[in-house]
């Protein structure tokens, strides 16, 4: 056999044993003993920092539609540091004395 084919069958070995009752005979042998992630860390998926970091990140996207003057009843918000208009279920973005539609993702 090839030295890799045997490197493969040992290391499977060693991780079915680790797993078995036989690993408590061959404890030194496990690869992996315990859990490397640990929950509250930015990367992990269930963190508070993970889930704040992608629900937040949104994309402006600018439209070529211009309106002169908003509807009524419109609020001002701030997304991603640009303030935009939110009326109902559209989004504005002042642009000089007019106003562009734009497309929040």
């Amino acid at each position: 056999m090839r030295k890799s084919t045997l490197s493969l069958m040992a290391l499977g070995l060693a991780l079915t044993l680790g797993s078995s009752p036989l690993g408590q005979i061959f404890k030194g042998m496990s690869l992996v003993t315990e859990a490397e992630a640990v929950v509250g860390r930015p990367l992990t998926p269930v963190s508070a920092a993970g889930v704040a970091r992608r629900t937040t990140r949104r994309v402006i996207r600018r439209t070529t539609i211009f309106v002169a003057s908003l509807p009524p009843k419109c609020t001002v918000i701030v997304i991603e540091g640009t303030t935009l208009h939110q009326c109902g279920g559209a989004y504005y973005q002042p642009s000089g004395t007019q106003y562009v539609v734009v497309h929040v993702d």
